[in-house]
């Protein structure tokens, strides 16, 4: 039985109180959709700045009507102290124990277009939930840190410890997140645990806007016949990490004991795929549930603040939080393929 297995075990035996920050957005409704099929207690906040109602929708569909039950939404902003503080008291099942913050704005071209938004949401938001996870006295606070920490540094494959100059206003706010969270594990004692997520993709990852994620833009396009645009050569490569990997990451470190806190780990796969190659990875899923795309891909300039590759090490999470990855790429490919050829017909 893996760490991941016995911490699903516990959970259903002896139920905690969670709240999940951004739960309508997609990583936070696969963390919901997971906590309630647990039968765990659930606070929800989000602002539905980037968030959905359908995703909530859809995680409700997927559970039973007890399980819903155990669920408590509340629209509301981090950027709002009051707010944050009230959350952390919110359930009716008790106090919170385990804090997952995923709320912020995403998006390197979003923060160079709107840097003050950006570090609103993600440099003040953040720091309200910290004072008031700290204050509530919770159990454990993980939280959303960002690959993009690593900058311009050159070696791959990127580790912890090493990292380069930011290229982007969101960068800069991912690093300031994880200072603010080692300085209150030192003047207050509260330690937390940041993941460095490196392309997270899935089911419900919205496809639309101009900031849209590569792998959903690029699929609701040949679901449509559209043109399909990279950025580049198609040579640049990525750590893509289907969620289901980062859902199973973050109960391992909000459940974690204390020697693995105050600490960053990369939640990716640990392997690198051209932006040529998920072209057609996702070209030859979409042919599996009978969609043709007959165009290749349309190449066009380098995009400015993303780096040319990037490749997680992941053994710091795997020896510490015994992490283990449960699907690959194109694993993860087919399930999320499935998901979007059923929301766009």
């Amino acid at each position: 039985m893996t760490r991941y297995e016995e911490i699903k075990t516990q959970l259903k035996s002896s139920p905690k109180v969670w709240l999940v920050t951004g739960v309508a957005g997609f990583i936070g409704s696969n963390l919901l959709e997971t906590l309630l099929k647990l039968d765990q207690h659930v606070v929800g906040l989000d602002n539905f700045s980037t968030g959905f109602q359908h995703n909530l929708d859809e995680v409700q569909d997927s559970v039973t009507e007890a399980q819903w039950q155990r669920f408590q939404f509340v629209q509301g902003d981090i950027c709002d102290l009051d707010t944050c503080k009230s959350v952390m008291k919110h359930a009716t099942a008790g106090d919170v124990n385990y804090v997952l913050h995923q709320a912020a704005l995403g998006s390197v071209p979003r923060s160079i277009d709107d840097p003050i938004s950006t570090n609103k949401s993600n440099i003040d938001g953040f720091l309200n939930m910290l004072v008031a996870a700290k204050d509530a006295g919770v159990d454990s606070f993980t939280y959303a840190a960002s690959s993009s920490t690593y900058g311009d540094h050159p070696a791959l494959p990127k580790v912890e410890e090493n990292i380069g100059n930011p290229l982007s206003p969101y960068a800069v706010t991912k690093y300031v997140n994880e200072l603010y969270a080692s300085v209150f594990a030192r003047v207050y004692g509260f330690k937390t645990i940041g993941l460095r997520y490196f392309n997270v993709f899935g089911p419900r990852q919205n496809p639309d806007g101009a900031y849209a994620a590569v792998i959903p833009k690029w699929t609701a396009a040949m679901i449509k016949g559209e043109p399909v645009f990279i950025n580049g050569d198609g040579e640049t490569s990525r750590d893509f990490s289907f969620v289901a990997n980062a859902v199973q990451l973050n109960l391992l470190a909000a459940t974690a004991d204390d020697a693995a806190k105050d600490e960053v780990y990369n939640m990716a796969l640990g392997d690198r795929t051209t932006l040529n190659e998920l072209f057609f990875g996702i070209k030859d899923a979409l042919m599996h549930h009978g969609v043709q795309y007959n165009n290749g891909p349309d190449y066009r300039e380098f995009r400015s603040g993303d780096v040319r590759h990037s490749q997680a090490d992941t053994s710091k999470a795997k020896n510490k939080l015994m992490f283990a990855p449960s699907e690959n790429v194109y694993e993860g490919l087919e399930q999320t393929i499935n998901w979007y050829v059923q929301s766009c017909n």
